[in-house]
């Protein structure tokens, strides 16, 4: 059910605090603490203009508690029939110096200008983070600071148009620090692209190399496929090589991923490579680890040594089918072993990655997991594809995040997210999303929209518990609409239906959305 807020007793107060809005912050003394006051908005039931411990600026009409809390009975809502900017803060002073991390529960139902929580005032560069727009789940979401002067101010503001609401709840403020350690992107598409003729460009204009355009953006981990004989010969062991070296050149990090198949891989299909087709399960073990060593060895060799390493594309349904299907955990569990152990026998320190898809999927997840922990798979990092269009909500995607880090005590990260930045084509082929009726609610498919897709997936990626959360990678950052450049390597005429959501326009610029590579 959609839930719009509305305010009950409020209209009893509003004659009270029209005429409060205030030209300047006040003197912040009020209130000193160490710790947070009242996080929680249980001090003062419904219709508090100003909440036990809190302070407001702005339109502060738009700034009340009403009932429905997350945990407890009462909330604190933002929200007018017209326009209006408001703040709700907390001045906290008497800190030791340290790093620290505000949490914060908050629903919202997009539309504002802007609307986050922050720290700021703390003697560091502030920080932010935006309310994602989710209109009935609550989602979890925290922001990281360095106190240097012994004092801080939280802050919740919002900068709304008529209608737009947040509410926020069960908020903490504790020692600690956040942030992503993975702001990635796969580029699996470019050295094709290139050969094809394919530009890229600056937000200026100005052409240039892919790798350091997006480099320059904040990108710091690069993910490259890996087919075993591909028909167009790309995406193979000789064009990793050369691509993994520009990566490491650029000082980026490299995440490896193993399809074991001549072609696409993922959920509905896990196709043998041809010269593996009639082998034994035995066999393919011995097929699995020598194709890993070799090209994992040959990347160290040239200096250039993965990172990490996903055995796998998409494996809800095992791989290598069918002797590596789920309907035989024990065989797939030596096919990933396998994997595994050609992959540290290269490099101990290489992290290896499973991968599935549908992160919103929390049962399907949990059940393939507890079966990789009953038949003894091995594995360092858990990777989900999260597509809002196609996966669920960004509440079902933290959950099951959430959920796999602290069940099996391993880091999580986003291993394929992406939208749309416009509804239109650059090529004959249709988009996989080309239509309003398949966007996710909230965000428009414009530069601006995938910006805030990106930190949205980011956010709750940095919000898993106990820094469990790695971060991101992009899908498919560089695969604009190339001639030659399609979808099936066995036909050069097949077209791309994915180029309105790479992060280059159909004019070749880098769009503004890669800013989302900047986040914390």
């Amino acid at each position: 059910m959609t839930f719009h807020p509305r305010r009950t007793l409020r209209a009893l107060l509003l004659p009270l605090v029209a005429g409060l809005a205030l030209t300047a912050l006040p003197a912040q003394t009020a209130q000193a603490a160490s710790t947070l006051t009242n996080g929680g908005f249980e001090s003062d039931g419904t219709g508090a203009a100003t909440p036990t411990g809190w302070s407001e600026y702005g339109d502060t009409g738009a700034s009340y508690t009403e009932s429905g809390g997350h945990s407890g009975s009462y909330r604190l809502s933002h929200y007018s029939a017209s326009a209006y900017k408001v703040e709700t803060y907390q001045y906290l002073s008497g800190l030791a110096n340290g790093t620290y991390t505000l949490t914060a529960w908050v629903r919202s139902s997009g539309g504002q200008n802007s609307a986050y929580i922050s720290l700021k005032n703390c003697g560091s560069p502030d920080q932010k983070t935006d309310l994602p727009v989710s209109t009935s789940s609550w989602v979890r979401i925290v922001t990281s600071i360095a106190v240097t002067s012994n004092q801080c101010t939280v802050s919740v503001y919002s900068d709304a148009n008529a209608g737009n609401w947040i509410n926020v709840d069960d908020l903490t403020f504790a020692s600690g620090s956040t942030g992503l350690s993975v702001k990635g992107a796969d580029i699996s598409s470019l050295a094709k692209s290139e050969a094809k003729g394919g530009v890229y460009k600056t937000s200026s204009g100005t052409t240039g190399d892919a790798v350091t355009i997006l480099k320059n953006a904040g990108m710091n981990y690069a993910r490259l496929k890996v087919w075993v004989n591909p028909a167009d010969g790309y995406n193979d062991k000789a064009h990793v090589l050369a691509m993994a070296r520009r990566i490491k050149a650029a000082g980026m990090k490299l995440l490896v991923d193993f399809h074991y198949s001549d072609s696409w891989a993922d959920p509905g299909k896990q196709t043998k490579p041809a010269a593996w087709a009639n082998d034994s399960y035995s066999q393919l073990k011995t097929d699995v680890y020598n194709h890993t060593y070799d090209v994992l060895n040959a990347l160290k060799s040239q200096g250039t040594t993965a990172d990490m390493v996903q055995i796998g594309n998409e494996i809800n349904g095992g791989m290598l089918w069918s002797e590596g299907s789920t309907s035989n955990w024990s065989q797939l569990a030596g096919l990933i072993n396998s994997g595994y152990s050609a992959a540290k026998a290269v490099s101990s320190g290489t992290q290896v990655a499973l991968h599935l898809a549908n992160a919103g999927d929390d049962a399907t997840v949990r059940w393939w997991f507890d079966n990789a922990r009953t038949y003894g798979i091995n594995y360092d990092v858990i990777g989900l594809s999260y597509y809002g269009y196609w996966h669920g909500s960004l509440a079902a995607a933290q959950t099951t995040l959430d959920d796999v880090a602290s069940r099996y005590s391993k880091p999580v990260f986003v291993a394929e997210t992406a939208y749309p930045f416009t509804l239109a084509q650059d090529d004959s082929l249709e988009n996989q999303i080309d239509t309003t009726s398949e966007l996710v609610t909230g965000y428009p498919a414009t530069a601006a929209g995938q910006l805030a897709w990106m930190n949205a997936v980011a956010n709750i990626v940095e919000a898993v518990p106990n820094g469990r959360g790695l971060g991101v990678f992009y899908w498919e950052a560089t695969w604009t609409a190339v001639t030659g450049n399609g979808w099936d390597p066995t036909d050069a005429s097949s077209g791309n239906g994915w180029e309105n959501q790479a992060l280059f326009g159909y004019d070749d610029k880098a769009l503004s959305s890669m800013a989302w590579f900047r986040h914390r």
